[in-house]
């Protein structure tokens, strides 16, 4: 039995009470929720009218606030379930959600799940097929690192004993030991997923792979150098418009700066 279902009432009208009080703050957690995501959405979009390091924090704070209500939401609904289950009650359900279909490009795995070989009733073992029920369940597989072996046999021409071989593939560090993938890896967890170089040292040292934070920083800056034309690509590209968008909170600063000077 588990914690909540042992925490029940047993009298009938208490747990009668006990669900409506749980289906009534329920519904008071939802409609906050929903009040919150609005505010949420306003912040959003005034985001997009003006930069303000301020209005940042505040749509982190209320998006994690909102998470700890949903979460907390979650929990009474299970135990309002709990409830349901363990006698009779007059709390509607709640309706269920519409689900996304999951993407056509994953890559799908197909459990079977035989049926029992022995009929429960009347003890036959004699079937026939009668359809299957499917269910979809996501899953994560966490990232891995691989070992990549390049191997270049060399051959000897029998005529002139001329050797031949393969050139070795191109690596945006030659004489470096990462591979492209875990170059673009480092840094769109560094730049774009805000997490830094100690961090993730330690994330791959739970996968027994020991980077050093220096190590990835020369990395990171030999890519930086590698896409130095292409950041200026991107410039000339800006450049080019009959404007460009930019935060005018640091011209701000200057501005008022240069008029207390003055």
């Amino acid at each position: 039995m588990s914690r909540a279902a042992a925490d029940l009432p047993e009298d009938p009208a208490e747990l009668r009470r006990f669900a409506e009080a749980l289906a009534a703050e329920v519904h008071a957690k939802t409609l906050l929720i929903e009040k919150l995501k609005m505010q949420l959405a306003v912040l959003r979009r005034a985001r997009f009218g003006r930069s303000s390091e301020k209005l940042d924090r505040d749509i982190e704070q209320l998006e994690l606030l909102i998470g700890d209500m949903e979460e907390s939401d979650a929990e009474r609904q299970a135990r309002s379930e709990a409830v349901e289950s363990g006698g009779s009650s007059s709390t509607p359900k709640k309706k269920p959600s519409v689900r996304v279909p999951l993407p056509d490009h994953l890559p799908l795995e197909t459990i079977v799940h035989d049926a029992p070989c022995v009929c429960p009733t009347c003890g036959g073992n004699k079937f026939g097929p009668v359809g299957a029920d499917e269910r979809d369940v996501l899953e994560y597989v966490a990232s891995h690192f691989k070992r990549v072996m390049h191997v270049r046999p060399k051959m000897s021409c029998r005529a002139c004993e001329t050797i031949v071989q393969a050139p070795m593939p191109t690596l945006p560090i030659e004489k470096g030991r990462p591979g492209p993938a875990l170059l673009a890896h480092v840094i769109v967890s560094k730049y774009c997923d805000h997490l830094p170089l100690h961090r993730q040292s330690g994330i791959y040292a739970r996968e027994g792979v020991t980077i050093d934070r220096s190590v990835m920083a020369g990395w990171v800056g030999h890519m930086a150098a590698l896409l130095e034309p292409l950041a200026q690509r991107i410039a000339r590209h800006v450049r080019a418009g009959c404007a460009v968008h930019a935060d005018d909170s640091v011209l701000q600063r200057h501005a008022e700066r240069m008029i207390v000077m003055v």
